[in-house]
């Protein structure tokens, strides 16, 4: 689990840039984007480390995990167009906790294989065994560095599509470990559906947020959503536990997760 030294980001991960980038009176000031090498099962995977400004290791800060980690900062090596997650941390306001950001690389090929929770039709779901390693390998390397918030309530994963049903079910899996989720389309039809019958069958997290959404115009994701969200409300999930949208305008891109990012992050970081 070595750790590579800081390196400056393409494009507009670079902070003099998102500075330049943001709106007066919303970015104060930007952060640091570092690099660092996490063991992830045998294999050792890329994962890119946003530190707010306002971090200087005096004090804890939550830790946000995202998944396929290319996507989440800058438009270079992404599949269609980076998150710009950095930016949308900087302008969530002075009154709102900012989280250390942490986005892992998917493993290329066996991407499907390792967030699907479920076997599908020509293939296996080995989530478990990937986000187990997450847990036991990455997070301890993580706290070892950086001081994070701790408990479970100091760690909130995050992702789209396959990378939201992940999130979800890395949440009610590892309750110990992972406080809350960001699940942006997730893909909570793999399976038939599986996953809300996963979820129906464990305990309540003690400390437990949620955030769901799904675009009008995807084929077949906002009935699952609304359908996690009905069974969540059952189980006392109020305003505060959930939040749940329906983007009339919506779709399964990088671009619609992008626009819809600064809303989840805000519901979280209060």
């Amino acid at each position: 689990m070595g750790t590579k030294r800081a390196v400056p980001s393409s494009g507009a991960g670079t902070p003099s840039r998102a500075g330049r980038a943001a709106r007066p009176g919303l970015a104060r000031k930007a952060g640091k984007l570092e690099t660092l090498t996490l063991r992830v099962g045998s294999h050792e995977r890329r994962a890119r480390v946003y530190l707010p400004a306002a971090y200087d290791g005096s004090r804890p800060f939550p830790l946000l995990v995202m998944f396929d980690g290319q996507n989440v900062f800058d438009d270079h090596g992404s599949f269609a167009g980076g998150w710009r997650a950095h930016r949308a941390i900087d302008r969530l306001g002075k009154k709102r906790s900012r989280p250390i950001v942490v986005a892992i690389d998917h493993g290329g090929g066996g991407r499907i294989d390792e967030l699907a929770p479920f076997d599908r039709g020509g293939g296996h779901g080995r989530a478990d065994a990937f986000l187990a390693s997450v847990i036991s390998h990455g997070l301890p390397t993580l706290r070892n560095r950086f001081h994070v918030t701790p408990g479970p309530a100091g760690v909130l994963v995050a992702g789209s599509s396959l990378g939201g049903l992940a999130a979800v079910y890395a949440h009610f899996r590892f309750p110990e470990a992972v406080g809350g989720a960001l699940a942006m389309s997730p893909s909570f039809w793999l399976g038939r559906g599986k996953i809300l019958d996963f979820v129906a069958a464990q305990s309540t997290p003690w400390t437990s947020q949620v955030y769901l959404d799904a675009g009008a115009h995807e084929r077949g994701s906002a009935p699952f959503v609304e359908a996690m969200t009905g069974h969540l409300r059952t189980r006392g999930y109020g305003p505060d536990k959930l939040l749940t949208k329906i983007d009339a305008k919506g779709a399964h891109t990088e671009r619609s997760w992008r626009r819809r990012l600064p809303a989840a992050l805000r519901f979280f970081y209060r």
